[in-house]
Order: structure tokens, then sequence, then C-alpha cells
């Protein structure tokens, strides 16, 4: 069985991708440099390969290397564990780094739904990519709907025509991965916004990829951030009231309303645009930058008024005098820990 992490939001990890770079502020602190440094040095040979090259100390720090290392071995791992977990998938790397292939990607996916009783986390900040790859337009010519060509990709990691079929699959691999529907309903997308600007740039391109649940990972928060527009999306129908969300369609609660899937007033569905989760938390490590208290409550409160479930995980290595005792400790379990699906926004409500 897998061991348990300490993420506090996950069960679990599953790295079949060991490796990354830095592309934004909130890489400056990365705790999976240190991890894979370490892990390259480690006295368990086969560990110590799956992280050698891809971590360095240069003058100043260390850093990655730019170099990524697959791992095919690992990618059935999920398939061993018999009972039900989240997963954080690529918590030493990014699934979408440039230098990982798209049939890497696919086989990744494949893997994830062939295992439906798993519920998969992808954290991202390479946010381009990731709508590139999920929304892929059609390459042949034959006009497919967007995401059909990596659909395939995925059903060919499993085909047993593949000569580079991932092995160790059941028979029916090709079956149940092509029948699988369309997002995966056990696959949760999320990016990281540091602070507003990449909260400008990756909520957008989030929204536009198709996802079961699609949440904000604002850790390290090295500023304000205000997803307020995100978390309430209003259709453009011309019947809601933008203000107070209510909807003056007279057929508003039938499924004859034309934007019936997107309407706010109908509560949570499938066809959900906006954010499903929110999770904060300041920076930990050397040359940790703090979080301003109000930052998390901002994002909080918002949450709150929303509907939307918020994960506050840690102040960081900072506390500023104003946290009521309640939110004291640099690295306090968090109080508001509320996860899609399974709690409500306030249902572990501590702290102020």
């Amino acid at each position: 069985m897998a061991t348990h992490s300490a993420i506090e939001w996950t069960d679990t990890t599953w790295s079949p991708v060991i490796g990354c770079d830095r592309v934004s502020p909130g890489c400056d602190s990365c705790y999976a440099i240190t991890t894979a440094r370490i892990r390259s040095h480690n006295p368990n040979l086969k560990i110590a390969a799956a992280f050698a090259g891809t971590a360095h100390r240069t003058a100043d720090r260390l850093d990655w290397t730019g170099n990524l290392n697959l791992l095919e071995d690992r990618l059935t791992k999920p398939l061993t564990w018999p009972k039900p977990a989240k997963i954080f998938v690529n918590s030493v790397s990014d699934i979408f780094h440039q230098g990982v292939p798209e049939e890497f990607i696919a086989r990744i996916w494949a893997i994830m739904a062939l295992t439906p009783r798993h519920t998969y986390q992808i954290l991202t900040k390479r946010h381009a990519r990731m709508r590139a790859v999920l929304t892929d337009t059609c390459r042949c010519g034959s006009g497919h709907a967007p995401g059909t060509h990596f659909r395939s990709a995925m059903a060919w990691a499993v085909s047993k025509s593949n000569p580079d079929r991932i092995p160790g699959l059941p028979d029916d691999a090709e079956q149940r991965v092509t029948q699988a529907a369309w997002p995966l309903s056990n696959v949760w997308i999320g990016v990281s916004a540091e602070n507003q600007q990449w909260a400008d740039t990756r909520v957008p391109a989030l929204l536009q990829t198709p996802a079961a649940v699609r949440f904000v990972s604002c850790e390290p928060l090295i500023g304000a951030v205000d997803l307020t527009r995100w978390l309430r999306p209003v259709p453009d129908c011309g019947y809601v009231d933008p203000d107070d969300g209510t909807c003056g369609h007279p057929d508003a609660f039938t499924p004859e309303c034309h934007r019936w899937a997107d309407c706010p007033v109908r509560g949570r569905s499938t066809q959900w645009h906006g954010l499903d989760w929110v999770i904060a938390g300041g920076e930990s490590g050397h040359g940790a930058r703090p979080m301003r208290p109000q930052w998390a409550r901002g994002l909080r409160d918002e949450c709150e008024v929303a509907g939307v479930p918020f994960f506050f995980k840690q102040w960081g290595a900072w506390r500023r005098p104003d946290t009521s005792s309640s939110e004291a400790g640099p690295r306090r379990a968090a109080c508001w820990s509320a996860i899609p699906w399974t709690a409500s926004a306030t249902s572990l409500r501590c702290g102020s």
C-alpha cells in the first residue's frame, strides 16, 4: 500500500515523473528541489536512481537541473492499491512540464481511467500546456471534437496492439479506457496562484480545461489574491442578476432554460464552470516570505460567501502578532479543511 503523505489535503503521492524547473515566484523556495537532492543520495539505489540528475547545487542555492526522469515502472502502482485514496500526482514535478511527452501524459491519464476508486489531484503551473493537451484540436482533418486525439492516445497506451503497451494491465484495459466518461470523474485539476498576477493568468486557462473538479492552490501565498469572479460565475443569458445571483427566467428551474447547466441558483452540478475548491497556505523553509493574515482570511471569506470549500494548510514560517490564539503556531494544522464533496466549507471552522 502507498505510504501516507504529510501533505494535509491528500492521502498519498504518485510520482511517475521526477524533475522540474522554476517558472514563477512561487517556485523560489520549492520544497521539491531539496527533496530531490536528498533522495538522489539515498542508500536505496532504486530511489537514488529515480532522482538522479534532477537537482544540483549552484553557486548560491539548490536548483533544478532541468532534467526529467520518466519512471515507467511507477505507472502501474495505483493499480496495486486496493483501498480508495486521494492521490497527489507528481508532487516533485509538473505533469505538464514541457519535457514530459504528451504520450507519457496520456499513459498517466489511462492509469487514472483504470482506477476510478481513486481520486487524483493534479496541480500545475504550466496552465497553457494543460489547456492545450486536454483540449487538443483535431490534427487529422476529420473535424474531431477537442480532446479526441488525446483520448485516442490514452487508449493506444493500453492497447494490446501497442508494442510499448504499459505492462501488467488487465485484458479489458483498452475497452475500459475507451468507455470512460470525459473528463474523467476521478481527476481533479488545479493551478497554483501565489499572487494576483498568476491568478489572473492561470485561472482562466483552468476554467477552459475539461475537469470534474477545478481547484486553485494559493500556496505559497505571497500576495493578496481575489478569486471572487471565478467562485460565482454568472451566465450571460441576461436573466441573472449579477449582484445577488437570482434568475428572472420563467423556466429558471426547469431543464428548458438554455443556460440551465450554468445557473448558479441551481447549485453544484457536473456542469459547474467555476472553481470547486481553494487551498491557501504560507511559505515555509529557508528564506520563506511572510503571508499576511488578511490575505488568507480574505480568501476564506470569499469562499464562505460563495459556498466553495476552503482548505487552510499552514501559516508557514511566519506568524504575525495579530493572529488569534486559535490560529497560532507557525505550522498549525488547518482549522478550515474542507475538501470538495466531503465537507462543507464551514464544517471545521475555528479561528477568525
